[in-house]
């Protein structure tokens, strides 16, 4: 492996990360030589890695500026990628910039230049117009799921904010589809393409497609008998609306299926606790739109359902992009109503599901989610969590799950035969000398 600035294995070892993968490779070989590259590979491939370390070796340590811009279409993907780039151990200041909280802590953490900035276009570019962000020192410019950002909605943003860069000289831009001709403003110079995307969507070893017939053009009856065949393994339920969302997640609940929602209406704390409780087995069904289509890393995921269908067919890809990730295997599921048939653009046989009559709710989830309003900012951590609940809530180790701490309230997943005894023990007690609200995550 050869010389760099920052040296690999140190940081896939942080990672814990044996070898980077063969298009990982190939991003940091073009990434690192002059020119600009656009990088076409599948989600769940390892991109947020694959354009991270080249970026790693262009930034100098001694420069107390910021040399790199990543921009994002989505507040939790911007999450996702200062998250992984933290967790490298290179000892670099990044700040992720995006709407939903404070702009005020945001313009703090920019007092003192990162040299790693990743965010939204519109938070980014509401930050440039206030010269919160010093741009004439940003030679490095990422466009992360560039399909996304360069679409028609965030264009202005866009056009703003990459003409406001005046002295980049190197560009990346990465996405899971083959997109169309970029906007002239983007200022590419002779890309080196890095096309690691398959001929098909996702291998079919990978990805089986099913399908699941409706009688009605109301498809909630279908839906429910088909989460009673499939049971409770990790699925998305992907609707085209909003309301559609929230409308299909009461049924399901009023039904007896445990569920939460999610959509970029959503407060942030709403969408952070929604998501908290997908991941760490609260609820194993998250019924949502196209948000959580691009960026959300969540392993494990074993069923995609579509039920309504997607808009294109890059919108079909993103979703099942969300399962059978790296080495693992996934279904895809279409409802199909009535009036609705297989999208032309779907070509393999797709074997039909038909639930039986006899339905049985799938099992109760094990895990139920804590809110604790307090986190990063209150010095609180997931050790203080972890003690806390083990001395004073009487909790073993195998009695609590995955812990999230964000900047002013943390998640943490207990087991729900010790929720209320818990709760019960822990009302009135102090965390870090401090008492604070702990109550069943919303």
């Amino acid at each position: 492996m050869q010389d760099h600035a920052y040296p690999i294995q140190k940081i896939l070892d942080n990672l814990k990360i044996k070898a980077l993968n063969e298009m990982q490779q190939a991003a940091l070989d073009a990434g690192t030589r002059p020119g600009d590259v656009i990088l076409l590979s599948a989600t769940g491939s390892g991109k947020t890695l694959a354009f991270l370390l080249p970026v790693l070796q262009g930034l100098d340590a001694a420069k107390r500026t910021t040399q790199a811009l990543i921009v994002v279409p989505s507040r939790e993907l911007a999450q996702q990628i200062e998250q992984v780039f933290r967790s490298m151990g290179t000892g670099l200041k990044i700040t992720a910039c995006y709407g939903g909280h404070l702009r005020e802590t945001e313009e703090n953490n920019l007092v003192e230049p990162p040299a790693l900035i990743v965010g939204t276009p519109g938070r980014l570019c509401d930050h440039i117009r206030r010269e919160n962000i010093t741009v004439d020192t940003i030679t490095t410019l990422v466009l992360d799921e560039y399909d996304k950002t360069l679409e028609l909605g965030f264009e202005e943003e866009m056009e703003f904010l990459v003409r406001s860069l005046q002295v980049v000289d190197k560009r990346i831009l990465t996405s899971a589809t083959r997109a169309p001709e970029l906007q002239g403003f983007v200022g590419l110079n002779e890309p080196v393409t890095l096309d690691f995307l398959p001929e098909e969507a996702l291998p079919v070893e990978k990805l089986a497609i099913k399908m699941v017939r409706s009688d009605e053009r109301d498809k909630i009856d279908t839906l429910f008998a088909l989460l009673c065949h499939l049971g409770n393994r990790p699925s998305i339920i992907f609707c085209n609306h909003r309301d559609a969302v929230e409308r299909t997640s009461k049924l399901l609940a009023e039904r007896g299926i445990i569920n939460t929602f999610y959509h970029g209406g959503m407060e942030q704390q709403q969408r952070d606790s929604a998501l908290c409780k997908f991941r760490n087995g609260t609820v194993s069904f998250l019924v949502t739109t196209d948000l959580a289509a691009r960026g959300l890393d969540i392993p494990n995921i074993r069923y995609i359902i579509h039920y309504h269908l997607p808009d294109t067919e890059a919108s079909y890809t993103h979703r099942n992009g969300r399962t059978a990730r790296m080495n693992a295997t996934g279904t895809a599921i279409l409802i199909l109503g009535p009036e609705e048939a297989m999208p032309e653009y779907i070509t393999e046989e797709a074997e039909e599901i038909i639930p039986g009559d006899e339905l049985r709710l799938p099992d109760t989830p094990q895990w139920i989610t804590l809110f604790i309003a307090a986190g990063k900012k209150d010095k609180v951590n997931k050790v203080d969590i972890v003690g806390f609940l083990s001395h004073v809530g009487g909790l073993k180790k195998e009695d609590i799950g995955l812990i999230e701490v964000k900047d002013s309230f943390s998640f943490v997943a207990i087991r729900r035969s010790k929720a209320t005894h818990t709760l019960h023990v822990i009302k009135n007690e102090k965390i870090k000398n401090k008492k604070v609200m702990i109550a069943v995550a919303k």
